[in-house]
């Protein structure tokens, strides 16, 4: 069998669209990339989204025509920052405030004359890396993969066998905004936009380390800028550094307490320091409710990218 999948990453600053040239058979699935483009997302216009959307397709197939005609018109999958109300149908929970309340499915499908499949951000994050990413065939009998999303914010997906564990409230996987496990009296709860406080999002997103690193010093430093001042031995820097591998090796480890996944993918900026994966399973275990964490800490294998391939495999 072969399809055409399109990919739609529907951010809060760009709308991303990928196609995919996807081959299966009883022994694998292989997937290329035939088709990709960004632009800028119409911020605050429902109506401009939408027309956004809809052209970025149209102008994929027209673009994809000569060569693939009979593999058009393709599916259409979206990853929103957001989820699906399974009592409304519409959209709830978005940090890109002008879609909540609005029926983007039904009229992404009209507009598309097709069905059209949507999905949490980081949900499509995780089965992308679950499919043909890091976390593939890591347990042959039940791959567990758990998507972790550590930038401007924080979220996270499940994947089970290859199926998002979307939950029966649509927030499977959202672990930002349980609070950061195990704390300390050192360790300060910031107030969170949820209207909590010392949710692991204060913590662990790439915020959040700033508005740490701001609270100790009084400066203002992007969180790629600490992460250098660290490696040239900044001490508050560093410090924050080691604090920061402490949180989020605690996070994760109440994430395997719950669903001991196979495999953990962290995405996001924060996920491209490398320490992380070299310190934090060094010390995870001390909360994690085993003798051994057989547990993997990976890097996605598609980078920022993960997110709108994911939406494709929808």
């Amino acid at each position: 069998m072969v399809q055409i999948r399109f990919g739609i990453d529907l951010g809060g600053t760009k709308i991303e669209i990928i196609g995919l040239l996807v081959k299966q058979n009883d022994k694998q699935v292989t997937s290329e990339t035939i088709y990709q483009k960004r632009i800028a997302t119409p911020k605050g216009d429902y109506a401009a989204t939408l027309n956004a959307i809809t052209d970025l397709v149209t102008n994929a197939e027209a673009a994809l025509s000569k060569e693939y005609q009979s593999f058009l018109p393709g599916l259409v999958g979206v990853g929103i920052p957001g989820a699906i109300s399974l009592k409304t149908g519409k959209v709830k929970n978005a940090n890109s405030v002008w879609l909540i309340g609005e029926d983007l499915q039904g009229d992404l499908q009209a507009k598309l004359n097709r069905p059209v499949k949507l999905a949490n951000d980081a949900n499509c994050f995780a089965l992308s890396e679950a499919t043909d990413g890091a976390g593939q065939n890591i347990n042959q009998a039940t791959n567990i993969v758990f998507g972790v999303i550590i930038g401007t914010g924080c979220g996270g997906g499940v994947v089970v066998n290859g199926q998002i564990l979307n939950g029966i409230n649509a927030i499977g996987g959202e672990w930002g905004h349980n609070p950061l496990p195990w704390m300390t009296q050192d360790d300060i709860a910031m107030d969170c936009y949820c209207g909590l406080q010392g949710c692991n999002e204060t913590f662990l997103s790439g915020s959040g380390f700033e508005n740490h690193y701001f609270q100790r010093t009084g400066l203002v430093k992007t969180a790629q800028q600490i992460v250098a001042l660290s490696e040239q031995g900044d001490k508050e820097a560093e410090q924050l550094m080691q604090d920061y591998i402490t949180w989020l090796a605690k996070g994760l480890a109440s994430v395997i307490n719950v669903i001991d996944p196979d495999v953990i993918v962290l995405g996001g900026g924060m996920s491209n320091i490398d320490r992380l994966y070299r310190d934090i399973p060094k010390i995870w275990q001390k909360w994690v409710f085993s003798d051994v964490v057989d547990t993997k800490l990976l890097p996605p294998k598609f980078g920022d990218s993960s997110g709108v391939r994911g939406a494709a495999w929808l």
